[in-house]
Protein backbone atom coordinates (compact mmCIF):
# COMPACT_ATOMS: atom_id res chain seq x y z
CA UNK A 1 0.00 0.00 0.00
CA UNK A 2 1.33 3.44 -0.95
CA UNK A 3 2.42 5.72 1.87
CA UNK A 4 0.88 9.18 2.00
CA UNK A 5 3.60 11.84 2.19
CA UNK A 6 3.06 15.54 2.90
CA UNK A 7 5.92 17.70 1.65
CA UNK A 8 6.43 21.33 2.74
CA UNK A 9 8.29 23.48 0.20
CA UNK A 10 9.68 26.79 1.41
CA UNK A 11 8.68 30.01 -0.34
CA UNK A 12 12.37 30.82 -0.65
CA UNK A 13 12.78 27.70 -2.79
CA UNK A 14 10.66 29.48 -5.40
CA UNK A 15 11.99 33.04 -4.98
CA UNK A 16 15.63 32.49 -4.09
CA UNK A 17 16.77 36.14 -3.97
CA UNK A 18 15.76 39.67 -5.02
CA UNK A 19 17.03 39.04 -8.54
CA UNK A 20 14.68 36.06 -8.98
CA UNK A 21 11.29 37.62 -8.23
CA UNK A 22 9.71 37.56 -11.69
CA UNK A 23 7.07 34.99 -12.55
CA UNK A 24 9.47 33.62 -15.16
CA UNK A 25 12.15 33.04 -12.53
CA UNK A 26 9.61 31.40 -10.22
CA UNK A 27 8.38 29.12 -13.01
CA UNK A 28 11.94 27.92 -13.63
CA UNK A 29 12.50 27.26 -9.92
CA UNK A 30 9.23 25.32 -9.74
CA UNK A 31 10.39 22.99 -12.51
CA UNK A 32 13.12 21.73 -10.15
CA UNK A 33 10.47 21.11 -7.50
CA UNK A 34 8.44 19.16 -10.09
CA UNK A 35 11.45 17.00 -10.97
CA UNK A 36 11.85 16.06 -7.29
CA UNK A 37 8.16 15.22 -6.99
CA UNK A 38 8.32 13.06 -10.11
CA UNK A 39 11.18 11.11 -8.58
CA UNK A 40 9.17 10.62 -5.39
CA UNK A 41 6.15 9.41 -7.37
CA UNK A 42 8.40 6.84 -9.02
CA UNK A 43 9.00 5.49 -5.52
CA UNK A 44 5.25 4.83 -5.23
CA UNK A 45 4.02 7.48 -2.81
CA UNK A 46 0.81 9.47 -2.63
CA UNK A 47 1.92 13.09 -2.36
CA UNK A 48 0.46 16.31 -0.97
CA UNK A 49 2.52 19.47 -1.41
CA UNK A 50 2.36 22.61 0.71
CA UNK A 51 4.44 25.70 0.09
CA UNK A 52 5.55 28.95 1.64
CA UNK A 53 4.61 32.32 0.20
CA UNK A 54 6.46 34.89 2.31
CA UNK A 55 8.30 36.62 -0.56
CA UNK A 56 5.26 36.46 -2.83
CA UNK A 57 2.86 37.93 -0.25
CA UNK A 58 5.37 40.70 0.38
CA UNK A 59 5.28 41.55 -3.34
CA UNK A 60 1.47 41.44 -3.45
CA UNK A 61 1.19 43.77 -0.46
CA UNK A 62 3.74 46.17 -1.93
CA UNK A 63 1.91 46.31 -5.26
CA UNK A 64 -1.29 47.16 -3.41
CA UNK A 65 0.48 49.82 -1.31
CA UNK A 66 2.04 51.49 -4.37
CA UNK A 67 -1.30 51.43 -6.22
CA UNK A 68 -3.00 52.91 -3.15
CA UNK A 69 -0.38 55.63 -2.74
CA UNK A 70 -0.20 56.69 -6.38
CA UNK A 71 -3.64 55.87 -7.80
CA UNK A 72 -5.89 55.76 -4.76
CA UNK A 73 -6.83 52.14 -5.36
CA UNK A 74 -8.11 50.21 -2.33
CA UNK A 75 -5.60 48.19 -0.35
CA UNK A 76 -5.89 44.42 -0.69
CA UNK A 77 -6.69 42.60 2.58
CA UNK A 78 -3.92 40.30 3.77
CA UNK A 79 -6.14 37.20 3.57
CA UNK A 80 -6.83 37.95 -0.09
CA UNK A 81 -3.09 38.31 -0.73
CA UNK A 82 -2.62 34.84 0.78
CA UNK A 83 -5.42 33.48 -1.41
CA UNK A 84 -3.99 35.15 -4.52
CA UNK A 85 -0.53 33.72 -3.92
CA UNK A 86 -1.95 30.28 -3.15
CA UNK A 87 -3.57 30.33 -6.56
CA UNK A 88 -0.58 31.81 -8.35
CA UNK A 89 2.07 29.54 -6.87
CA UNK A 90 -0.25 26.54 -7.05
CA UNK A 91 -0.79 27.24 -10.74
CA UNK A 92 2.96 27.25 -11.41
CA UNK A 93 3.53 23.99 -9.51
CA UNK A 94 0.44 22.35 -10.98
CA UNK A 95 1.41 23.25 -14.55
CA UNK A 96 5.02 22.09 -14.13
CA UNK A 97 3.89 18.80 -12.61
CA UNK A 98 1.18 18.13 -15.19
CA UNK A 99 3.62 18.81 -18.04
CA UNK A 100 5.89 16.11 -16.64
CA UNK A 101 3.16 13.73 -15.54
CA UNK A 102 1.69 13.76 -19.04
CA UNK A 103 4.86 11.97 -20.18
CA UNK A 104 4.62 9.33 -17.44
CA UNK A 105 1.04 8.10 -17.34
CA UNK A 106 -2.29 9.46 -16.26
CA UNK A 107 -1.69 11.11 -12.87
CA UNK A 108 -2.68 14.75 -12.48
CA UNK A 109 -1.86 17.56 -10.08
CA UNK A 110 -4.53 19.87 -8.67
CA UNK A 111 -4.45 22.94 -6.42
CA UNK A 112 -6.90 23.36 -3.54
CA UNK A 113 -7.32 26.91 -2.24
CA UNK A 114 -7.20 26.17 1.46
CA UNK A 115 -8.66 27.97 4.47
CA UNK A 116 -7.20 27.31 7.91
CA UNK A 117 -9.28 28.00 10.99
CA UNK A 118 -7.79 29.93 13.90
CA UNK A 119 -9.26 30.96 17.25
CA UNK A 120 -10.04 34.68 17.59
CA UNK A 121 -9.28 34.27 21.30
CA UNK A 122 -5.71 33.12 20.52
CA UNK A 123 -3.35 35.31 22.61
CA UNK A 124 -1.42 36.11 19.41
CA UNK A 125 -4.19 38.54 18.43
CA UNK A 126 -3.54 40.71 21.49
CA UNK A 127 0.19 40.93 20.79
CA UNK A 128 0.74 40.86 17.01
CA UNK A 129 4.42 40.46 16.15
CA UNK A 130 4.67 39.39 12.48
CA UNK A 131 5.88 42.28 10.25
CA UNK A 132 4.33 42.47 6.79
CA UNK A 133 4.56 44.84 3.87
CA UNK A 134 6.56 48.02 3.36
CA UNK A 135 8.13 50.60 5.64
CA UNK A 136 6.13 53.79 6.25
CA UNK A 137 6.95 57.23 7.56
CA UNK A 138 5.23 58.45 10.72
CA UNK A 139 2.92 60.60 8.59
CA UNK A 140 1.99 57.65 6.36
CA UNK A 141 1.42 55.48 9.42
CA UNK A 142 -0.94 58.04 10.94
CA UNK A 143 -2.89 58.34 7.68
CA UNK A 144 -3.27 54.56 7.46
CA UNK A 145 -4.40 54.36 11.09
CA UNK A 146 -7.14 56.87 10.35
CA UNK A 147 -8.35 54.65 7.51
CA UNK A 148 -7.71 51.31 9.30
CA UNK A 149 -7.97 51.95 13.08
CA UNK A 150 -7.47 48.26 13.99
CA UNK A 151 -4.03 48.06 12.33
CA UNK A 152 -0.92 47.86 14.51
CA UNK A 153 2.51 49.27 13.64
CA UNK A 154 5.99 48.95 15.12
CA UNK A 155 9.06 51.09 14.55
CA UNK A 156 11.73 49.01 12.84
CA UNK A 157 15.35 49.91 13.69
CA UNK A 158 15.11 53.49 12.48
CA UNK A 159 13.92 52.45 9.02
CA UNK A 160 10.32 53.50 9.54
CA UNK A 161 7.11 51.84 10.67
CA UNK A 162 5.85 48.44 9.58
CA UNK A 163 2.49 46.88 10.05
CA UNK A 164 2.42 43.82 12.31
CA UNK A 165 -0.20 41.08 12.41
CA UNK A 166 -0.87 38.08 14.62
CA UNK A 167 0.55 34.62 14.02
CA UNK A 168 -2.05 32.37 15.71
CA UNK A 169 -1.90 28.59 15.93
CA UNK A 170 -3.89 26.69 13.28
CA UNK A 171 -6.69 24.57 14.72
CA UNK A 172 -8.42 23.09 11.64
CA UNK A 173 -7.77 22.67 7.93
CA UNK A 174 -11.17 23.50 6.42
CA UNK A 175 -10.57 21.65 3.14
CA UNK A 176 -8.78 18.61 4.66
CA UNK A 177 -11.51 16.17 3.58
CA UNK A 178 -11.34 17.37 -0.02
CA UNK A 179 -7.55 17.07 -0.06
CA UNK A 180 -7.75 13.55 1.36
CA UNK A 181 -10.38 12.50 -1.19
CA UNK A 182 -8.30 13.82 -4.07
CA UNK A 183 -5.22 11.89 -2.94
CA UNK A 184 -7.32 8.73 -2.78
CA UNK A 185 -8.30 9.35 -6.41
CA UNK A 186 -4.62 9.48 -7.37
CA UNK A 187 -4.13 13.24 -7.64
CA UNK A 188 -1.00 15.04 -6.51
CA UNK A 189 -2.51 17.80 -4.38
CA UNK A 190 -1.09 21.27 -3.74
CA UNK A 191 -2.76 22.75 -0.66
CA UNK A 192 -2.46 24.90 2.46
CA UNK A 193 -0.14 27.30 0.64
CA UNK A 194 1.51 29.93 2.80
CA UNK A 195 0.11 28.36 5.95
CA UNK A 196 -3.43 28.68 4.64
CA UNK A 197 -5.90 31.55 4.42
CA UNK A 198 -6.64 32.43 8.07
CA UNK A 199 -10.34 32.31 8.92
CA UNK A 200 -12.32 32.32 12.16
CA UNK A 201 -15.94 31.67 13.09
CA UNK A 202 -18.22 34.65 13.63
CA UNK A 203 -21.05 34.55 16.23
CA UNK A 204 -23.37 33.02 13.59
CA UNK A 205 -20.88 30.19 12.98
CA UNK A 206 -19.81 31.40 9.53
CA UNK A 207 -16.18 31.64 8.48
CA UNK A 208 -14.68 35.09 8.00
CA UNK A 209 -11.13 35.97 7.01
CA UNK A 210 -8.86 37.54 9.62
CA UNK A 211 -5.66 39.53 9.28
CA UNK A 212 -3.00 37.07 10.38
CA UNK A 213 -0.12 34.96 9.15
CA UNK A 214 -0.10 31.27 10.04
CA UNK A 215 3.21 29.44 10.33
CA UNK A 216 3.36 27.18 7.28
CA UNK A 217 5.15 24.35 9.09
CA UNK A 218 2.49 24.22 11.83
CA UNK A 219 -0.28 24.22 9.19
CA UNK A 220 1.49 21.55 7.17
CA UNK A 221 1.85 19.32 10.22
CA UNK A 222 -1.81 19.86 11.11
CA UNK A 223 -2.85 18.96 7.55
CA UNK A 224 -0.67 15.84 7.70
CA UNK A 225 -2.36 14.83 10.94
CA UNK A 226 -5.89 15.50 9.68
CA UNK A 227 -5.46 13.48 6.47
CA UNK A 228 -3.61 10.75 8.41
CA UNK A 229 -0.39 10.99 6.42
CA UNK A 230 2.37 8.48 7.06
CA UNK A 231 5.35 10.76 6.47
CA UNK A 232 5.91 14.51 6.87
CA UNK A 233 8.75 16.08 4.90
CA UNK A 234 9.91 19.62 5.68
CA UNK A 235 12.40 21.27 3.36
CA UNK A 236 14.75 23.93 4.66
CA UNK A 237 18.10 25.50 3.85
CA UNK A 238 20.25 22.70 5.25
CA UNK A 239 20.71 19.04 4.38
CA UNK A 240 20.42 17.98 8.02
CA UNK A 241 19.32 19.55 11.29
CA UNK A 242 22.28 20.38 13.51
CA UNK A 243 22.82 20.83 17.22
CA UNK A 244 25.47 23.28 18.46
CA UNK A 245 24.95 25.01 15.11
CA UNK A 246 27.84 27.28 14.09
CA UNK A 247 30.06 26.11 16.94
CA UNK A 248 33.21 23.96 16.81
CA UNK A 249 31.23 20.99 18.16
CA UNK A 250 28.41 21.32 15.56
CA UNK A 251 26.78 17.94 14.98
CA UNK A 252 24.46 16.97 12.12
CA UNK A 253 21.57 14.71 13.11
CA UNK A 254 20.74 11.58 11.13
CA UNK A 255 18.06 9.41 12.74
CA UNK A 256 16.78 10.59 16.11
CA UNK A 257 13.74 9.62 18.14
CA UNK A 258 11.07 11.87 19.61
CA UNK A 259 12.58 11.82 23.11
CA UNK A 260 16.01 12.85 21.84
CA UNK A 261 14.65 15.66 19.69
CA UNK A 262 12.45 16.89 22.55
CA UNK A 263 15.55 17.06 24.75
CA UNK A 264 17.54 18.97 22.12
CA UNK A 265 14.66 21.42 21.78
CA UNK A 266 14.51 21.95 25.55
CA UNK A 267 18.26 22.59 25.57
CA UNK A 268 17.73 25.51 23.19
CA UNK A 269 19.50 24.18 20.09
CA UNK A 270 16.89 25.47 17.62
CA UNK A 271 16.35 29.22 16.98
CA UNK A 272 12.78 30.46 17.37
CA UNK A 273 12.79 32.26 14.04
CA UNK A 274 13.99 29.38 11.88
CA UNK A 275 14.32 25.74 12.95
CA UNK A 276 12.19 25.70 16.12
CA UNK A 277 8.75 25.85 14.40
CA UNK A 278 9.81 22.95 12.18
CA UNK A 279 10.77 20.84 15.19
CA UNK A 280 7.57 21.74 17.07
CA UNK A 281 5.49 20.81 14.01
CA UNK A 282 7.41 17.56 13.53
CA UNK A 283 6.93 16.41 17.10
CA UNK A 284 3.20 17.26 17.04
CA UNK A 285 2.78 15.14 13.90
CA UNK A 286 4.62 12.17 15.41
CA UNK A 287 2.77 12.34 18.72
CA UNK A 288 -0.51 12.16 16.81
CA UNK A 289 0.36 8.91 15.05
CA UNK A 290 2.71 9.90 12.21
CA UNK A 291 5.39 7.36 11.30
CA UNK A 292 8.35 9.62 10.59
CA UNK A 293 9.46 13.14 9.74
CA UNK A 294 12.21 13.99 7.27
CA UNK A 295 13.89 17.41 7.36
CA UNK A 296 16.31 18.23 4.54
CA UNK A 297 17.10 20.67 1.72
CA UNK A 298 15.00 20.69 -1.47
CA UNK A 299 17.87 19.34 -3.56
CA UNK A 300 18.24 16.32 -1.27
CA UNK A 301 14.54 15.51 -1.07
CA UNK A 302 14.35 12.28 -3.12
CA UNK A 303 17.56 10.92 -1.59
CA UNK A 304 16.31 11.77 1.90
CA UNK A 305 13.06 9.86 1.31
CA UNK A 306 15.18 6.88 0.33
CA UNK A 307 16.97 7.21 3.68
CA UNK A 308 20.29 8.28 2.16
CA UNK A 309 20.50 11.71 3.84
CA UNK A 310 18.47 14.21 5.83
CA UNK A 311 17.38 14.21 9.46
CA UNK A 312 14.83 11.50 10.24
CA UNK A 313 12.73 11.84 13.39
CA UNK A 314 10.98 8.59 14.30
CA UNK A 315 8.62 7.21 16.90
CA UNK A 316 10.69 4.75 18.93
Amino acid sequence: MKELVVVAIGGNSIIKDNASQTVEHQAEAVKKVADSVLEMLASDYHIVLTHGNGPQVGLELRRAEVAHEHEGLPLTPLANCVADTQGGIGYLIQQALNNRLAQHGGQKAVTVITQVEVDKQDPAFTTPTKPIGAFFSEQQRDALLQQYPSWRFVEDSGRGYRRVVASPDPIRIVEADAIKALTQQGFVVIGAGGGGIPVARNPQGDYQSVDAVIDKDLSTALLAREIRADVLVITTGVEKVCIHFGKPNQQALGQVNVAEMTRYMAEGHFPAGSMLPKIVASLAFLRDGGKRVVITSPDCLPAALRGETGTHIVNL
